[in-house]
């Protein structure tokens, strides 16, 4: 992949970043993008499908029915207090369930005593005075014909305790959160591979013990758990399939673990159309875990992250390894300890001190990087799952909206890619939020009664949100070294997360003005567009192992344009 000439810095960068090609040089030793790094990938993408559909699966496992009271003279099989039988269901309905705003029963009360008189009165000539209801204190039925079970109906959690569903939904939310800064902190400490066996072990047991769960605490309690190993699981699966990548496939990498993501999505609308009980879905996509936990004893640790780390025995062995699978001969001759010390002396001498947190805050390059890319998938994220959430307002098949977010996510993951490689990482970040801001601001000003038109905008933010975050996350993974990686991505989860539970509390403020949520989704993205351009470029760059790379980095960025500048004031 050629470097353009608009990339003023890149001969400068590589020059001044040749002990971070060091590992590059040691790859393509190894054979390159070969078998290995196929078999590798292949394995790691089906674990991020297969880890994606527990993120939307409560839009399933946890729908909510339609339902209304359980009443003695309706739902009693032995006892009936019509007798003669000639009254229909929907007469004794209408005796013993009140009407809300929209002339449907209503979910939560019920008439106290039969109001027989509502079968002789017309609308216009009903008694001015409210009969009296009550609470549904018999409990609730439920509508079968969608969704046959769901934690809701095996728990009740609908009228007074329909908040208890958005409390699992916040504790799988909060668990990612948690899980996030600790695994990712572990990730770095004691390397990618343990950390993802142990997450796919931890993740095989909760969600598969969450259908046996007795009560809703214990439920909520094991799903804790499964958001807990769910960021791991995405980011440690990001950080194996990149550092094992040569530098032209990176991009197509990241493309790739976005599509997975897509597919994740549409299998799992699938899977619920076809299984409807919620507990036969949770197995269904929970069991697979363990068999991913027992397959993965032959994936191969980063050996970028070996090395880096002050082990660089063990990251020439996997080297080898990898040198085998592709094909390789003589991997024990060309790939020496000695080549490897060679080759990665920088790196090496940097890993005798062993970074900390505080390094990574106390440098300000680090910390300015940080601030701005916190604040980007913020803004994404925000519009994201706020479109994300309100996606049932489209309509009542939620199967098919849910295989309808994976099918135009798709084309965004692979628009993503051809952007990045044309245009840039931070380039391509600051056009797709623009479009994704305009689309939702325009969505404010177009009448409801224009259903296609919204349609056609909706679609048009869920697919340039989607491709920003694809931007996003390869522009994040190339920026910081290795040895911060993983608990910098633990980082940008929790903003993720921060954003996500944020999305649907801003649809409160419609109450003001119905507007208001939707113009805020919009000015955030066309503001974190503009801050993207405040993060260097890093399409066709080696990726920084150490903080010396990152420094490094810096001063050629700021010496490509004093040298412009130069060349300006002596043109002129």
């Amino acid at each position: 992949m050629a470097i353009s000439q608009t990339d003023s810095f890149c001969i400068f960068s590589v020059v001044t970043y040749s002990a971070s090609m060091g590992f590059q040089d040691l790859l393509h030793q190894a054979g390159g993008q070969g078998r290995f790094q196929i078999l590798q990938m292949v394995f790691l993408l089906i674990s991020n499908v297969l880890v994606q559909m527990h993120i939307p699966l409560e839009n399933f496992t946890a729908a909510i029915p339609g339902h209304r009271c359980w009443v003695h003279i309706l739902d009693n099989d032995t006892i009936s207090d019509d007798g003669t039988g000639i009254f229909s269901h929907d007469a004794l309905l209408r005796i013993s369930i009140p009407w809300d705003s929209n002339l449907k029963p209503e979910k939560c009360r019920r008439f106290l005593h039969p109001q027989w008189q509502l079968l002789h009165l017309n609308e216009s000539s009903l008694n001015t005075s409210e009969p009296d209801t009550e609470p549904c204190v018999d409990g609730w039925v439920y509508d079968k014909s969608t969704f046959p079970s769901t934690i809701v109906t095996k728990w009740d959690l609908v009228c007074e305790s329909q908040s208890l569903k958005s409390v699992a939904q916040f504790l799988f939310m909060f668990g990612m959160l948690l899980g996030g800064l600790i695994f990712g902190h572990l990730s770095d400490r004691f390397g990618r591979r343990l950390i993802l066996r142990w997450c796919f072990l931890q993740a095989a047991i909760a969600d598969t013990c969450v259908v046996f769960a007795p009560s809703f605490l214990v439920y909520c309690s094991l799903r804790f758990l499964a958001g807990f190993s769910t960021v791991a699981l995405l980011s440690n699966c990001v950080a194996l399939i990149i550092e094992w990548s040569v530098l032209r496939f990176q991009a197509m990498g990241m493309t790739l673990v976005t599509c997975s993501h897509s597919i994740g999505h549409i299998i799992l609308g699938g899977l619920a159309f076809a299984f409807r009980e919620w507990h036969t879905l949770q197995l269904v996509v929970s069991v697979p875990f363990f068999v991913l936990f027992l397959s993965s004893g032959w994936l191969a640790e980063s050996a970028r992250w070996l090395i880096v780390n002050n082990k660089p025995d063990k990251g020439l062995k996997e080297l080898r390894k990898a040198a085998h699978t592709n094909g390789i001969k003589n991997a024990g001759e060309t790939l020496t300890m000695e080549v490897l010390r060679s080759t990665m002396q920088k790196e090496l001498e940097a890993a005798q001190n062993n970074p900390s947190v505080y390094d990574l805050f106390h440098t300000p390059t680090l910390r300015k990087w940080i601030c701005l890319t916190a604040f980007v998938r913020f803004a994404i994220s925000m519009l994201h799952f706020g479109l994300l959430l309100n996606i049932q307002h489209l309509g009542s098949n939620v199967f098919l909206f849910q295989v309808l977010f994976g099918i135009i996510s798709l084309p965004g993951s692979c628009l993503a890619l051809l952007a990045m490689n044309h245009i840039g990482r931070a380039g391509s970040q600051t056009i797709f939020m623009f479009l994704s801001g305009v689309s939702i601001l325009l969505l404010t000003f177009v009448p409801q009664e224009m259903q296609t038109l919204n349609a056609i905008l909706a679609t048009l933010g869920m697919g340039t949100s989607s491709t920003s975050v694809t931007c996003s996350i390869a522009h994040t993974n190339e920026l910081f070294p290795t040895v911060f990686r993983a608990r910098i991505s633990g980082i940008l989860v929790i903003t993720t997360c921060v954003a996500a539970a944020l999305a649907p509390l801003l649809m409160t403020l419609a109450v003001f003005s119905t507007h208001l949520p939707w113009i805020i989704y919009g000015v955030f993205s066309i503001l974190a567009g503009f801050v993207v351009l405040l993060l260097p470029e890093t399409r066709n760059q080696p990726l920084p192992d150490t903080i010396q790379d990152v420094e490094n980095k810096r001063k050629g960025l700021r010496k490509s344009k004093e040298e412009d500048t130069c060349m300006k004031v002596t043109r002129f």
